[in-house]
């Protein structure tokens, strides 16, 4: 319906769905337990430190932050070791990849086979096969990188690149992707 346009009689008015790009933070409610040591209250802060550490959730993928805490409930003291365990209810910002979509990457490592990148908190393998075969790997080059026979386009350990994740692999706390330069306007970022 456009803007102020009413429905036709009988007929139900659907609302509109904020749209998202894939991948792209979205947020979340989540709940999980906090353990506070026998020291007490000292340890409270660095409880929520950690409360806001980039985790991975096998439902939600990575937490990046966690922007509201809404309710710490009572604490429940675990026999034998001392620590206090908190349920504590939380709105925080995730990031999930998902197949098809296209991302910028740090390069860390080169080597033969490929090409090992990180997307944030997520590692990323890019297979040589998965390389345009116009970039070569140079053995002889310190460091080791893909370049054209011209030189023209060089890829090294610290550079940006933008690519392709070809599919992803949930484990119980990480997410690993393989990515793929071959497609239009991917690899070295200027």
């Amino acid at each position: 319906l456009r803007s102020g346009a009413t429905p036709p009689p009988g007929s139900k008015a659907r609302t509109p769905v904020p749209l998202r790009a894939p991948g792209a933070s979205q947020p979340i409610s989540g709940e999980e337990g906090g353990n506070i040591s026998p020291r007490g209250s000292r340890d409270v802060p660095s409880g929520r430190g950690r409360l806001r550490a980039a985790r991975c959730f096998i439902t939600y993928g990575f937490v990046i932050a966690v922007t509201t805490i809404d309710n710490i409930g009572a604490g429940v003291i675990q026999p034998g070791r001392g620590f206090v365990l908190y349920p504590v209810k939380y709105k925080a910002i995730v990031f999930r990849p998902f197949k098809g979509e296209v991302v910028d990457a740090i390069v860390t490592q080169v080597n033969k086979v490929g090409l090992f990148t990180e997307i944030g908190p997520m590692s990323c393998f890019i297979s040589r096969h998965s390389i345009p075969s116009e970039m070569e790997y140079d053995t002889n080059s310190n460091p080791p990188c893909y370049k054209t026979v011209d030189e023209d386009i060089v890829i090294q350990p610290e550079d940006n690149i933008r690519l392709k994740i070809v599919g992803t692999r949930v484990d119980k706390n990480d997410i690993f992707a393989i990515g793929s330069l071959m497609d239009d306007y991917l690899g070295l970022l200027n």
